[in-house]
């Protein structure tokens, strides 16, 4: 066996470690930066860790420790206190380990005896508790030895390129009633290279954050007083999310989208009825109203339903269209919360098209063009993934199978490349989920184009076919963007705050040089006003040299300074803050230019 393989995906699909692999069964998996090898490096470094915790920690005791889309974990608790400065020595140990090449080792016992050996760890055991199988696997490196299924690295020589990114609290087993453990974050690659490369892009990324940009641009705010997770948007903030919302206005309609909206909040019969309480009672806010429980919805599906049902719908209406963008709530935990990324209250741009079983290719390539206008309007690569079913779902599995393999013709058949998520299904339907790649090559999960069967048969939403019979129409969920909230955090992290002028919240700064220059900048500013552009005045009585830098400040497109020559000649001097230029132009060449790049919104 080469000593570059580090495992195998066996015959079922699954990761296993080179002492895993029967002989001759599966491909094998190279030490590599490759999806499945990562995935074995990054399991291997988190036992790493938690192998150095143990050494200069000695009480530490260990919950759980995954691979996870930002690297690995390992949630622990111990006497003392753990802080971001205890990172460097914690990696510093974990070198010295990796320099002894320890073998990875796996041996199976039973779960009795498993039970037995760690019957002092009050975490182990809650592992235990997890695990359904009556034999358990241990990994063992040198003195420390863990509960894990594996796969791992064949020894510890093979796990130089880790970092360790952060500290966090976390609850144990997620339950926010429960103790808070330690959990340390890491990142490890195969070689050195792409280690250092992770690190720049997450130097630029701290840059980039939305959280420090949308302070500094005042664009939104949270109280925690008012409550966690909840987005307060300022003026400037509101201004650029309307000029989104109003982009996508313009596209759904000119698309044969109807608007509609639907109440925030329903009786729970309503979400037993759609499943909702039973598969996502637990992220919801239930509320009693007159005696009757009531909850605040977590989707916009059922009010699109209702609309639908008041009337009789033809074989000819379809596919309908009916787009919101609705308000929905959702309870999320609070160590999960993140800025505007991950939020209690957010606006989803949902739309749910009814259309016949034989109308969904054509409906999903549709909405597929209209994310494609979209992404590449905002200069963003994507990629696709078909996400199946999840454990906890309705409908029967033949009729996921059906809507599955809707969604993989319409795909294939227009040569559209696209991965497959087992089981990241919603519970109703199988989805694409549209993943977004940023200017730093960092992707995103955003828009979703969900297929279901199961929602319009538990609701009896129907259509008259041209036999004059009663037929069951399908319904397709889908967001362009996902939601409002997550989509501005990326698009300012993208752009670096340095909006687009389409959606710029402001888009001109106006810096007359003396008071008599001002009248002009009004007259300016009242013109742009007419033509939905925003813009400011900055009149103060500052120095000229401190009102343009905090203009700068502010990435606005455009800087404009006016004095005595602009007054005269009607023109603007304008100030490119990337070049620290200045031309002039025009007043008319002016507007024409930002009309010009107004225009460039269009979808």
């Amino acid at each position: 066996m080469s000593e570059n393989i580090i495992g195998y995906i066996n015959n079922n699909g699954e990761l296993v470690d080179t002492q895993s692999a029967k002989e001759g069964e599966g491909k094998p998996i190279e030490f590599d930066n490759s999806d499945e090898a990562l995935q074995i490096i990054r399991h291997s470094a988190a036992h790493l860790m938690a192998q150095a915790i143990k050494e200069l920690y000695p009480d530490a005791k260990f919950f759980v420790g995954p691979v996870v889309d930002e690297g690995f974990y390992y949630d622990f608790r111990t006497n003392e206190k753990i802080g971001e400065e205890d990172l460097k020595k914690i990696e510093k140990k974990m070198k010295e380990l990796a320099k002894k090449k320890f073998p990875i080792e796996k041996y199976e016992i039973s779960k009795d005896e498993a039970i037995e050996k760690f019957k002092d760890d009050d975490l182990k055991q809650m592992v235990l508790k997890n695990i359904p199988s009556e034999t358990v696997s241990i990994y063992k490196q040198g003195d420390f030895e863990d509960l894990c299924r594996g796969p791992h690295v064949p020894n510890t020589g093979m796990l130089f390129n880790v970092k360790l990114t952060r500290v966090a609290g976390a609850y144990l087993g997620g339950n926010e009633n429960a103790e808070m453990l330690t959990r340390i974050y890491g990142i490890a690659f195969a070689d050195k290279d792409s280690l250092k490369a992770y690190q720049k892009m997450m130097e630029e990324a701290k840059k980039r954050d939305h959280r420090k940009i949308g302070s500094e641009m005042e664009l939104f705010m949270f109280d925690e007083d008012a409550g966690a997770g909840l987005p307060f948007w300022m003026p400037k903030g509101a201004r650029l999310r309307g000029k989104l919302e109003s982009m996508l206005y313009k596209s759904h309609r000119k698309r044969g989208y109807q608007p509609v909206r639907g109440p925030e909040i329903l009786k729970a019969d309503m979400w037993r009825t759609s499943g909702h309480y039973a598969c996502y009672g637990e992220n919801m806010y239930l509320t009693e109203i007159d005696g009757q429980e009531y909850g605040i919805k977590p989707m916009n599906c059922i009010g699109h339903i209702l609309i639908y049902k008041h009337s009789v719908k033809s074989y000819r209406d379809l596919p309908l269209k009916f787009f919101e963008y609705g308000v929905v709530h959702r309870h999320e935990k609070s160590g999960v919360l993140h800025g505007l990324l991950r939020v209690r209250e957010f606006t989803q741009d949902d739309a749910h098209i009814f259309c016949t079983p034989s109308q969904i290719k054509p409906v999903v390539l549709e909405v597929v063009e209209f994310v494609d206008a979209v992404m590449k309007k905002f200069g963003f690569d994507y990629s696709m993934e078909i996400s199946t079913k999840p454990d906890k779902a309705i409908g029967d599995d033949e009729v996921w199978e059906i809507a599955t393999q809707a969604l993989k013709d319409a795909l294939d058949e227009n040569n559209l490349e696209y991965g497959i998520d087992e089981g990241g299904g919603a519970f109703y339907g199988p989805k694409i989920d549209v993943k977004i790649t940023d200017a730093i090559g960092r992707k995103w999960q955003c828009g979703t184009i969900q297929v279901d069967f199961n929602l319009p048969e538990r609701f009896d939403v129907e259509y008259v076919d041209e036999d004059n019979e009663r037929k069951r129409p399908v319904m397709i969920h889908r967001a362009i963007l996902g939601s409002f909230e997550r989509f501005i955090a990326i698009l300012t992290e993208h752009y670096a705050g340095e909006f687009p002028f389409f959606i710029a919240p402001t888009q001109v700064i106006f810096v007359p040089i003396a008071e008599n220059h001002v009248a002009y900048a009004k007259e300016l500013s009242e013109k742009l006003s007419d033509m939905d552009i925003d813009s400011e005045i900055y009149d103060k009585n500052d120095s000229l040299n401190k009102r343009i830098r905090l203009a700068e400040k502010q990435r606005v497109p455009y800087v404009v300074i006016i004095g005595d020559a602009e007054v005269a000649n009607s023109s603007v001097a304008i100030r490119d803050r990337r070049k620290k230029e200045q031309y002039n132009l025009s007043e008319e060449d002016f507007m024409l230019q930002l009309n010009k790049q107004l225009q460039e919104g269009k979808i």
